[in-house]
């Protein structure tokens, strides 16, 4: 099966993306929507810019489409792209967020496409556990959710920043994954990866109770 990926850098695209292709299939196209607005219902908005390094770095071509960010409007800007690549199915790393895979599942059902969901209703800390013992080397560039604070800007998710999750959720009811919109990433490096992100520049913006980071890289080779 012929399978575009709605991919953003992040950590569930990248990893919903490379499970599918685990599975034998073929994704022949990664696709990312540009959102105008930074509160878009559908579509991650942070460092953006980096996309084509990363899908570079998975070896995959990249569509990119700027989207209006308004609530359902967005959807029809998917549904055109997605109408002219002549794949069979389309991937998402939803895992949580009822919202997003259904509307997904109605564009695929009108364009006749597959919903694939590699990551849909996994328990959140044992699969973000997976990413990390995956070798996947992950960023967090946005929070928004009581206990995250200014810190978590920059910080690598490891077991430790795991273990930290998994306290906050217990306490504050937030997404270990971040899939409630609590936390957006960007992924640095996996073992699937051709090549690697390296930083060259952040910047912290922080207002309120939320933040995100700026981040400059370029893609290096990977040490033997």
């Amino acid at each position: 099966m012929r399978l575009a990926s709605l991919f953003t850098g992040g950590k569930d695209s990248v990893y919903a993306t490379h499970l599918a292709m685990e599975t034998g299939e073929t994704v022949t196209h990664l696709v990312s929507m540009r959102p105008k607005r930074l509160d878009s219902w559908m579509y991650h908005s942070v460092n953006l810019h980096l996309v084509p390094l990363s899908a570079e770095a998975l070896g995959k071509p990249l569509v990119q489409a700027e989207t209006s960010g308004e609530k359902e409007e967005e959807l029809e800007d998917l549904k055109k792209v997605l109408s002219g690549l002549g794949v069979d199915g389309v991937v998402s790393g939803a895992i949580a967020s009822t919202y997003q895979r259904s509307r997904i599942e109605r564009i695929c059902r009108e364009l006749g496409l597959v919903p694939v969901t590699p990551l849909w209703g996994r328990d959140p800390a044992h699969l973000l556990e997976e990413m990390i013992d995956s070798g996947m080397v992950i960023v967090v560039t946005a929070v928004a959710a009581l206990g995250l604070d200014e810190s978590w800007l920059g910080r690598i998710l490891n077991h430790a920043a795991l273990r930290a999750l998994v306290d906050l959720s217990r306490r504050y009811g937030i997404n270990v994954c971040g899939d409630g919109g609590e936390m957006e990433t960007l992924v640095l490096d996996a073992p699937f990866f051709r090549k690697r992100l390296q930083v060259l520049r952040t910047e912290k913006s922080w207002e309120g109770d939320s933040g995100s980071l700026f981040v400059e890289a370029e893609l290096v080779e990977k040490r033997l």
